[in-house]
């Protein structure tokens, strides 16, 4: 193709060979640089945020390494073009003709008006996939190329560009002779003879289907991880708003209106976790009972989400109706093993429920693989003797032991479920609770109490959520 040079302006003087050499290495580095931003990216396919940040990168790879090609294309200057097809022991040259080269995803043509002649480089017929033996398309003759939706855009450009002096910047698909579809971006300009008419237009042509379908998997991956974000932000509000409905909205100490000649200083805590958005199955709860009795109880239910919240909220539900009816501890373990067991979604629990008789100052407890409560008495604590019990949904048809432990006034009872103390468990964690006994001995309500372990414990980074429940032996 003859060189572009309108008549109202001079040819561009190419660069030097040094500028752009230095242009090449800032480019090679930068695409170093990315591609170890893509190395880091997670590769887990399940992850949105990390399909995204990976699609990026590749989008910027692939944009690097044309800007690369360019340079060294600029630098280098344009390949001969020839008609005849690569030899077939230049495997760099057949490379090229098969389009494996981003220099071949560039070409050029003129249309010379005056003439009706055309003339293509050898990349152009390599992008639109035709015989480089073949004469070039006249621009009358170039919409046979173009798929038929975008047929009325490249006549629009055209037009344009012939009587109005516009310059061409825009993109089409292209149908391959093999049945391939292609998208190429044009630019071009009209070239002016000495009294200013329009005597021929000149086109780039770049082929960028890989750069379109990059931004097409950035776009749908973008698009993809806001509605997964979308999706557990409305998830973990209506968890949150059912545990609200289930846990009791305690602020300070709690009284329950007992009948019987003793009563009960409650409170209560649950502590979020700072390492997950979701909410899990954590409760804590506190019911007065038909003639004065007092029903205590905290548990969990394993996973996060709207389905554990909600079986959380079933279970609390199950355990406060059948508490009602009169079903002791054990007994209520039993049923509540048999529901989960039945239920739809498979899902372990663990709990830990009390039945406290303010008369006799008794305490009839069971427990279904949980922490065992703590009894602290005068500036000493202890944990209980656990009865025996499995995990809820563990084993169908489970049996639950029971056991009872007689309270004096002062007497100051802790229910808890894992995760309480941050990075401990087991012994671990009991003795880090013992550790406050001094603390509590020396609290005047149950409020203090439950600050007191917070203070201690609260403060720190947990992998999971948690709830604290104490109990104090007012008379």
């Amino acid at each position: 193709m003859p060189p572009h040079l309108s008549a109202d302006r001079p040819a561009a003087q190419p660069p030097r060979r040094g500028t752009v050499d230095g242009l090449i290495s800032q480019t090679r580095r930068l695409r170093g640089e990315v591609d170890a931003v893509r190395r880091e990216a997670p590769e887990d396919g399940t992850d949105p945020e990390g399909r995204w940040q990976r699609a990026l990168c590749d989008l910027a790879l692939h944009q690097l390494s044309a800007v690369d090609e360019h340079l060294a294309q600029l630098r280098d200057g344009p390949p001969p073009v020839t008609a005849e097809p690569p030899a077939a022991d230049d495997p760099v040259a057949a490379t090229v003709a098969a389009g494996g080269s981003l220099l071949s995803r560039v070409g050029s043509a003129e249309w010379n008006l005056l003439t009706d002649e055309a003339s293509w480089s050898g990349e152009l017929y390599q992008i639109l996939g035709r015989d480089a033996t073949a004469p070039a398309l006249t621009l009358d003759e170039l919409p046979s190329l173009v798929h038929d939706e975008d047929r009325a855009l490249l006549t629009a450009m055209v037009t344009d560009c012939l009587i109005d002096g516009k310059p061409i910047d825009g993109e089409f698909r292209i149908l391959r002779p093999d049945g391939e579809v292609r998208t190429v971006h044009m630019m071009g300009e009209p070239v002016l003879d000495a009294d200013g008419s329009t005597a021929s237009m000149w086109a780039v042509l770049r082929d960028v289907s890989e750069l379109r379908r990059c931004r097409r998997t950035v776009s749908e991956t973008r698009d993809s991880l806001q509605r997964h974000r979308h999706h557990a932000q409305a998830e973990r509000r209506l968890a949150v708003e059912l545990q609200e409905a289930v846990l009791p909205s305690w602020r300070g100490s709690v009284r329950l209106p007992q009948r019987g000649p003793g009563t009960l200083d409650l409170a209560a805590r649950h502590l979020p976790s700072s390492a997950s958005a979701l909410i899990g199955g954590d409760w804590y709860d506190a019911l007065e009972l038909p003639g004065g009795d007092t029903l205590l109880s905290v548990g969990d239910l394993t996973g996060h989400g709207v389905t554990v919240a909600s079986g959380m909220a079933t279970l609390v539900g199950a355990l406060r109706g059948m508490a009602m009816a009169g079903t002791e501890p054990g007994r209520l373990m039993g049923w509540l093993n048999q529901l989960l067991d039945a239920s739809v979604q498979p899902a372990l629990g663990s709990a830990v429920c009390c039945r406290y008789r303010p008369g006799t100052r008794t305490l009839s407890w069971a427990q279904a693989g949980h922490p065992a409560p703590l009894l602290f008495r005068d500036g000493t604590g202890r944990m209980l003797t656990a009865p025996d019990g499995v995990l809820l949904g563990a084993t169908c048809g489970a049996a639950y032991g029971q056991a009872e432990e007689t309270l004096v006034q002062g007497d100051l009872l802790l229910l808890h479920t894992d995760g309480l103390v941050p990075w401990h468990s087991g012994a671990a964690a009991v003795r880090r609770l013992l550790d406050l006994a001094p603390r509590f001995g020396g609290a005047r309500t149950a409020q203090d109490c439950v600050r007191a372990v917070v203070e201690e414990f609260g403060g720190s980074e947990r992998e999971d959520e948690a709830c604290v429940l104490v109990a104090r032996v007012v008379s």
